[in-house]
């Protein structure tokens, strides 16, 4: 069933062609172990026709007692499958101290830093992760509980980047856990996941099973379908404001500056006029870091007020100049 569920997703979405190399993150948890034993299933059953390389990554943080067991059963795993594996071994919580952030954070950053080094040593073209429907869930509820704009409300989407691919977005957390106690997988649990210190946990163990019990059960799929509706109609406004942007840009030197035509910006719908600065912004810099909902809204009212060489900086590595009828969006980077 988990099987025909996943390779159902692959279609709808078209994650995985024939020939792909895909790096598979490899905890050893009933999610990842899941993701990879159906996979595995799928690339051998020649009626599916669908063929593709598997490799393994498995990161050792060194946070728990259990983490080199851990990684001893992700290597045992991979060598009975036949599948090639790397790992990496990593002080997360001295790391995590040393740049100053949170141990979650760190710990993100350092996997995905993994996949994509694997990535280019292997010559793979994919990174499957083991994100579920309920982590999906999970992240729009604590996205709105953040005070999150629709682009929060998305999700995690299944593909991103033609890159990072999600087979089991669609699947629950207890289709998975039925699947490894049919297969006898035995995955490894991870106990920091039952303690409510971070967010995420405190979400999974208190806010959905509440949600579930006294208004929805079936939250998580609720949930999902909102996702998948603002994904649907964010993704029209994107190429609506892509297409506005086309119309109303003088200047392009991206790193440096672009300009924008003052009175065509004016003449936009409030909702085009954020997107569009936003777009500008990250077109601009690569990232739109540190510029909130009160920046745009300052910058808007900038433009409708028409001053000549009035100027904002949002941030230290922003200027928003108008001057001669145009916008000028200046980095200073």
């Amino acid at each position: 069933m988990l099987k025909e569920e996943i390779l159902k997703t692959i279609k709808k979405y078209n994650l995985i062609q024939n020939g792909d190399k895909i790096i598979v993150g490899l905890s050893g948890g009933p999610d990842s172990i899941s993701l990879m034993n159906v996979l595995d299933e799928i690339r051998k059953d020649e009626k599916i026709g669908l063929k593709f390389d598997l490799i393994a990554a498995h990161i050792n943080h060194n946070i728990r007692e259990e983490a080199k067991s851990d990684e001893d059963f992700v290597v045992k795993y991979c060598k009975e499958k036949n599948i090639e594996v790397y790992v990496l071994s990593i002080d997360i919580m001295k790391k995590a101290k040393e740049e100053k952030k949170g141990t979650e954070e760190t710990g993100r950053n350092a996997r995905y830093k993994f996949f994509e080094e694997i990535l280019i040593k292997t010559k793979a073209n994919k990174i499957a992760t083991a994100h579920t429907a309920n982590d999906n869930a999970e992240t729009v509820l604590m996205n709105i509980i953040r005070g999150s704009g629709t682009s929060g409300l998305k999700g995690i989407r299944p593909i991103r980047d033609d890159k990072f691919i999600r087979p089991l977005i669609e699947t629950t957390r207890e289709a998975i856990e039925k699947y490894c106690d049919e297969y006898k997988l035995n995955p490894r649990i991870d106990k920091t996941n039952f303690e409510n210190e971070y967010t995420r946990n405190k979400t999974r163990n208190i806010l959905i099973p509440l949600i579930k019990e006294k208004f929805n059960p079936n939250i998580i799929m609720t949930i999902n379908r909102l996702s998948d509706i603002i994904n649907e109609e964010s993704e029209y406004l994107e190429k609506l404001t892509k297409k506005r942007y086309k119309e109303i840009v003088i200047e392009e030197n991206i790193g440096k500056q672009i300009v924008l035509d003052l009175k065509p910006f004016n003449k936009q719908d409030t909702v085009i006029k954020k997107r569009i600065i936003l777009h500008t912004i990250k077109t601009l810099q690569g990232s739109t870091q540190g510029i909130g909902k009160v920046h745009i809204e300052d910058i808007i009212k900038l433009c409708k007020n028409n001053l000549g060489n009035k100027y904002l900086t949002p941030n230290k590595n922003l200027k928003v100049l108008i001057k001669n009828k145009k916008i000028y969006c200046i980095s200073n980077l």
